[in-house]
Order: structure tokens, then C-alpha cells, then sequence
């Protein structure tokens, strides 16, 4: 069995920035409501954005080598996606790490566990994404793999999916959907434009989209006028 794979397929860059320039909440609505990661995987602190190819990493709970071999390896723009199951009592992720991913220009970290040294993280804004907030330090004993698929959020992520992450959550974007997922971004921010032209004329969006009907076929009752 091969531990670390080293060569993965990557989508390309420019569509990469243009699907950047969307919410994470849009591009899951436009998908079709999948790809969200769960609730508990947060930014460190508001404004922090990450957009990239996934660099996958299943390490075992309360060791982080596999995690630094990863930073090792992973290219400029990636984001290193680490499964290291249900473990929020370590940190295996601090300042010296996240300024080896800084310096090396890659697009930012994503845990189901936890991270430390978060004041200096945020200080250095370099994006991450956690579970949680741990002091408890990790050993550098166990295997685990590198660039295979993992589930993350409640998410399975293949190395090369996109990654996009703000204040509201994650999205995984399939890497094969990846153009489809942008047509159809652009298309529903086009649309809202459009909608938040009217709620700013003075309509309602209970009028606009037509809603009464749904009451109706409840059943509904208004109180009379």
C-alpha cells in the first residue's frame, strides 16, 4: 500500500479564481444544497477565506507527522484537508506550522480537530479552519495516508477537489463538477442581483417568490383584515 501520494490531478488555477470570488453558501446552494461541511469546522477568525485544491490527510488522533510530511509536500495554493477523527483534546496544528504553510504559499488548513497558538495564527492571517481550540500537544508515531480520499465535515474529499471556506462554512466542490458549479454560481448571484433590486424598490420576498401558494395548499388561515 502507498502511504503518501505525492501527484494528484489539480483543477485549473483560473477556475479556481474565479470560483474565489463566491460565498461558500452560494456555490452550496447552486450545487444543489451538498458539499457542506459541517457546522462545527470554523474559521479562526472572521475573514479568513481559503480557495484550492484539496491536499488530503488522514492522520491518526493525537499525532501530527503525517500532517507535517503533508506541509512538506503539498504546492502553492493547496489546502491540506486532515481527518484525524472525532479528537478535540490535542492541537496538532500551532504557529510553527502555520507559518511553514505561509511561507510555502499554500491556500490554508482545514481539521475535524482541533488547532493552538491561535492568537499568532490570526496575527499572521494565514487561513484555518478547525473543529476546535486545544493547548494539548501531539506525538510523531503513526502512520496514516496522504492524498487519498477522506471524510471531512461529514464530507468525502478526494485530493484535487476544490476547497472553499469563509465566515459561513466549507464547500467541497467535486473536482470534476468544478465548471458546472461555477456556471451555475454565476447564474443564482445573477439572479439575486436581480431580486435584491425589488427588495430594494420596496417589495417583499414573501411577494416576489410567490409564497402565498405554499400557505395555501397548507391550509392556511389569516386573520381577517
Amino acid at each position: 500500500m502507498i502511504h503518501v501520494i505525492k501527484h494528484i490531478p489539480r483543477p485549473d488555477a483560473a477556475l479556481v479564481e474565479k470560483l474565489s470570488r463566491h460565498g461558500a453558501a452560494t456555490v452550496h446552494e447552486a450545487m444543489g444544497r451538498v458539499g457542506a461541511m459541517e457546522r462545527s469546522i470554523k474559521p479562526l477568525a472572521r475573514g479568513m477565506k481559503i480557495c484550492g485544491p484539496a491536499f488530503t490527510v488522514r492522520a491518526q488522533a493525537g499525532d501530527n507527522v503525517m500532517i507535517l510530511k503533508a506541509m512538506r509536500e503539498a504546492r502553492p495554493g493547496d489546502v491540506i484537508v486532515v481527518d484525524c477523527g472525532r479528537c478535540p483534546e490535542s492541537g496538532p496544528f500551532g504557529e510553527l506550522a502555520a507559518a511553514e504553510c505561509q511561507t510555502k504559499g499554500l491556500g490554508g488548513f482545514v481539521t475535524t480537530g482541533s488547532v493552538r497558538d491561535t492568537a499568532e495564527i490570526i496575527a499572521m492571517g494565514f487561513p484555518v479552519f478547525s473543529s476546535g481550540v486545544s493547548i494539548v500537544g501531539t506525538v510523531k508515531e503513526s502512520l496514516g495516508l496522504i492524498n487519498h480520499p477522506i471524510s471531512a465535515g461529514g464530507v468525502i474529499v478526494h485530493p484535487g477537489d476544490i476547497i472553499l471556506g469563509d465566515d459561513d462554512g466549507i464547500v467541497v466542490i467535486p473536482r470534476e463538477d468544478a465548471a458546472d458549479a461555477l456556471e451555475k454560481s454565476d447564474a443564482r448571484v445573477a439572479k439575486e442581483n436581480k431580486t435584491l433590486e425589488k427588495i430594494r424598490a420596496g417589495e417583499s420576498i414573501f411577494d416576489i417568490y410567490g409564497y402565498a401558494a405554499v400557505l395555501k395548499r397548507q391550509g392556511c388561515v389569516e386573520e381577517e383584515a
